[in-house]
């Protein structure tokens, strides 16, 4: 079957290579001049174009041959009605159990199935689309409903918000103390005979290949080298900030720079960046299963189903203008205060570090974090086209501002401790050196260059004023020289 191309790269050679032809003046303008009124127009225009065609070239080429299988198609009735025979089943065939607690945890988890299964079939698809449409709505309603859940949790006590944990789970509710990484930071202990590298051993636990999978997957996400090593970096120097708060910041120096920024996080970003290199030059052809002849290309069909439909690949241009400048910022910011939710909000809520509601919790985040990015991406650059940030992008800040807001409410006698006072001045002098640099980027500089543009013009316009005077034909006041000369050479 042929191929039929949805998406381009690169745009039509007809309509980058030739423009439109311009009307014909009326006035005294010579045919084919644009108005004078309209240059400025015209500029934006040429502007926006060139916007346009950037963000074309970002974008992979994808041909589909548009083959719509039952895989694919919308099944709203029979999600209906299955759903309506599971509660006429309840209803009608199951006797009610006389436990109100169980009654109370069932009635909650049923409203969000159904909750779930309405979003399933009619919420409104995102920019994702593989493995199905579906998948990513699932989330978007998981996303909904554990904003819920945390706005439920902000409004109640201390004491009722820890004791509610113990509905989902009863070994919750209880303090647990939090293990110091701190102490004896020598790698090779030689008072210690039987095992001098014990210090090295305890630390490989297995946080080590989540830091690497977990950094691996942001990468993905953000699709930038650089911006994943600054947020990297920068927790880093949050644990040191915050380690008499959280006694599970307080770590070993090797264990800071060496095991995490360059062995975990750095080989994550690395595969991250080599994953992102293979999705940009992968070629994104698309046949329906039955339309492949053989059983090989059958099965690498089918895994590829779980591969992106499309690719584009992110630039940033943090530099650019001052709006991507501050969006980037709050990018990094909004990360960063994720990541310390993550240690806080086990503090606070007495979760231990391998429940498995915080693995939940970073499967969540993993799931929903790749498509809030690229609805933030298509917001900051494509402005005119998406003229409101994206749902999941939405939630997700709001799931974040709500964590911390917990945070805040339930122990804000360790958020509230003061941060030692050399500590305190390196932040001051790194948010002072980020406000200097964006004064003088994006308004010192672009001053300066605006005056010095508006010199060389006036400087190119008293040239053109001055070039027919010296090159054309003579004026009145040279011919009159001329003449009196003629006349003075006649005479003698």
């Amino acid at each position: 079957m042929k191929l039929e191309a949805r998406r381009s790269c690169a745009a039509p050679a007809n309509a980058a290579g030739r423009c439109a032809p311009e009307p014909v003046n009326n006035g005294a303008g010579e045919p084919g001049c644009p108005d004078p009124s309209s240059t400025l127009k015209a500029k934006v225009t040429k502007q926006s174009s060139r916007e346009s065609l950037q963000r074309k070239n970002t974008e992979c080429e994808v041909y589909d041959d548009g083959t719509n299988t039952f895989f694919w198609r919308a099944h709203t009735v029979t999600v209906l009605f299955i759903l309506t025979c599971a509660l006429v089943y309840v209803t009608l065939l199951e006797e009610t159990p006389q436990d109100t607690a169980f009654n109370t945890k069932r009635g909650i988890v049923a409203s969000i199935l159904v909750f779930l299964c309405f979003g399933v079939t009619q919420a409104k698809d995102g920019p994702f689309t593989r493995p199905h449409p579906a998948y990513w709505r699932f989330w978007l309603c998981v996303t909904v409903v554990y904003e819920l859940f945390l706005i439920f949790i902000l409004f109640q006590t201390v004491h009722d918000g820890r004791q509610f944990m113990k509905y989902i789970d009863p070994k919750l509710g209880v303090p647990l103390p939090e293990r110091d990484y701190g102490g004896n930071c020598l790698i090779y202990d030689p008072g210690n005979t039987t095992d001098p590298l014990h210090n090295l051993w305890d630390k490989m636990d297995g946080f080590v290949p989540a830091h690497f999978l977990g950094w691996y997957i942001k990468t993905l996400m953000i699709r930038d080298w650089w911006m994943c090593m600054i947020i990297s970096v920068m927790f880093e120097f949050l644990e040191y900030s915050l380690e008499h708060q959280l006694p599970n910041f307080s770590e070993c120096w090797w264990d800071h720079w060496i095991m995490d920024v360059l062995l975990c996080n750095g080989l994550g970003i690395y595969c991250g960046m080599k994953t992102l290199a293979w999705l940009s030059m992968k070629p994104y052809q698309w046949q329906g299963l039955w339309n492949i002849p053989t059983y090989k290309g059958k099965i690498k069909r089918i895994a590829f189903q779980f591969t992106p439909y499309s690719w584009v690949k992110f630039e940033w241009k943090p530099a650019s203008n001052l709006r991507r400048w501050l969006a980037v910022l709050g990018i990094i910011f909004m990360f960063l205060l994720a990541e310390l939710n993550t240690f806080y909000l086990k503090f606070v809520l007495w979760m231990p570090p391998e429940h498995y509601l915080v693995l939940l919790r970073l499967v969540f985040f993993v799931n929903v974090g790749g498509v809030a990015m690229r609805e933030i991406y298509d917001f900051m650059d494509d402005p005119k086209f998406h003229k409101k940030l994206g749902q999941q992008a939405w939630l997700v800040a709001a799931i974040t501002v709500t964590e911390f807001l917990i945070v805040l409410k339930y122990d804000p006698n360790t958020i509230m401790l003061p941060i030692p006072f050399f500590i305190t001045q390196c932040w001051i002098l790194g948010l002072l050196v980020i406000l200097v640099w964006t004064l003088w980027r994006f308004f010192i500089r672009d001053i300066t260059l605006r005056y010095k543009e508006t010199r060389r013009r006036k400087q190119e316009d008293s040239g053109d004023r001055e070039r027919p005077l010296g090159n054309g034909a003579p004026s009145g006041r040279s011919k009159l020289n001329g003449g009196s000369d003629a006349l003075r050479h006649r005479k003698s």
